[in-house]
């Protein structure tokens, strides 16, 4: 249908998050919005060109207002340096829903995708009427030599004619004795991301453990599925609360081979279901910050310095999580309590309050989690809370602490940890395995 009114209407738009422009369209006039996260690579001008993409995004167009974008650093959106974060991509997502006049979509999100989408919905589900996941990535999955070798494959034969061949009888196997199809499937490759981007992608999306995030989702989800990929699909959506799986036929792991089917499941799970808007509970992290010797400081300097002090200290703390786009939730005598969008965020800010502190003569224990807390009047509980401050209390001076689940959520940032072991958190069940920010120069 290369001539689709829709698809003439369709003008690249642009988002922008911080210096970063996003590439974005939006097609059709349905009454729900539907965003699509595409899986590893796309983009916005070439799919167009090709019939297999063309006619699921047009299929999507027939049910919703659809919202397309292409991920930083593919198809034709800026890259803007350095890897981006999960958090990040999180955000260039809020950035794209924004300036489309996007309230509360559907999002659909594929494989790689799946993992900006998920952590967006746990974090606004006010933002998310619900989420369809196809394939999500396994929980856990360990990095070993066999990986390790397939990434620098890829990272020598990506956009090859002979390793793309290779791929897509990986990914589009029903497809894959057509010339044709093989031809602008590889043409799709080069233009949706170069050789370093497509590395940084799967490496990234390897190395992110998103078991923490799947038990925080309170929106209604559903997750579609081909045979092939039964068993980590339902062990995934074993994970989130009152989750939807369906299989769809067909064997290839790529969404838009056959899908109709695909559509009208995604139609019939959004007509029957509506997310509250006031949510109960969110995906935050938490960041407790402590001074050390607070006592004897005070003791030494005598009340009035000590307040002087404590004063100077609280204006630097606020400064850097404004500057960081943090949320100071309490302040209990010398020590903040406070939240983030997201841990990378959270752990520059660390870094920088304990930088600040140390021109004033103090030190301070920090720590980092994230995790669901409940939402009560605009305040926050809940064990992740707890862990958090317990964290922080495990830390020594000028020292940032944080849970395995930040490590993982940060993978791709270019963040070192030293691994401090485990330890038994007061009140809190099980060993957690916790780890030590390296400064910056390291």
């Amino acid at each position: 249908m290369p001539g689709d009114t829709r698809q003439a209407e369709a003008q690249i738009r642009y988002a922008h998050n911080g210096g970063v422009a996003l590439g974005y369209q939006v097609v059709g006039h349905g009454s729900t919005d539907l965003v699509y996260v595409p899986d590893w690579v796309s983009n916005l001008v070439y799919a167009w060109e090709h019939p297999r993409f063309r006619d699921f995004y047009l299929r999507l167009a027939d049910a919703f207002r659809l919202i397309l974008f292409d991920k930083r650093g593919t198809g034709i959106s800026d890259h803007g340096g350095q890897f981006a974060t999960l958090e990040t991509r999180m955000e260039d997502l809020h950035a794209v829903l924004d300036a489309a006049g996007s309230e509360r979509p559907v999002i659909l999100a594929a494989e790689e995708g799946s993992g900006m989408a998920a952590l967006f919905a746990a974090s606004y589900p006010e933002r998310t009427r619900a989420l369809v996941i196809f394939h999500p990535p396994e929980p856990g999955a360990s990095i070993t030599e066999e990986y390790l070798r397939e990434l620098a494959e890829l990272r020598q034969g990506w956009g090859t004619q002979e390793w793309c061949d290779w791929l897509m009888t990986e990914r589009a196997p029903s497809l894959a004795d057509s010339e044709d199809q093989r031809r602008l499937f590889a043409n799709y490759l080069r233009v949706g991301a170069s050789p370093s981007v497509a590395y940084a992608l799967n490496r990234a999306a390897w190395e992110t453990d998103l078991r923490e995030v799947w038990p925080a989702l309170h929106v209604p989800t559903l997750f579609l599925y081909r045979s092939p990929q039964e068993a980590v699909t339902l062990d995934v959506a074993s994970r989130v609360p009152g989750a939807t799986a369906m299989r769809v036929p067909g064997i290839d792991p790529d969404i838009d081979v056959h899908s109709e089917e695909i559509v009208e499941e995604i139609q019939r799970f959004v007509g029957g279901e509506d997310a509250p808007r006031v949510p109960e509970s969110i995906l935050t992290t938490v960041i407790f910050t402590d001074i050390i010797g607070s006592t004897e400081h005070a003791a030494g300097l005598g009340d009035r310095a000590w307040r002087d002090l404590v004063a100077r200290h609280h204006a630097l703390v606020r400064r850097e999580l404004s500057r960081y786009r943090g949320h100071e939730r309490d302040t209990a005598g010398d020590g903040f309590f406070a939240t983030f969008d997201g841990p990378a965020r959270a752990i520059g800010a660390a870094r920088a309050i304990s930088a600040g502190v140390r021109t004033l003569g103090l030190e301070v224990r920090i720590g980092i989690h994230v995790g669901e807390c409940e939402v009560h009047e605009d305040k926050l509980a809940g064990l992740a809370v707890v862990i958090g401050a317990r964290i922080a209390s495990k830390a020594v001076g000028g020292e940032v602490l944080v849970s395995q689940t930040v490590r993982d959520l940060v993978a791709g940032s270019g963040i070192k940890f030293l691994d401090r072991g485990g330890h038994r958190l007061k009140g809190v069940p099980g060993t957690w395995r916790l780890f030590e920010v390296a400064a910056a120069e390291d």
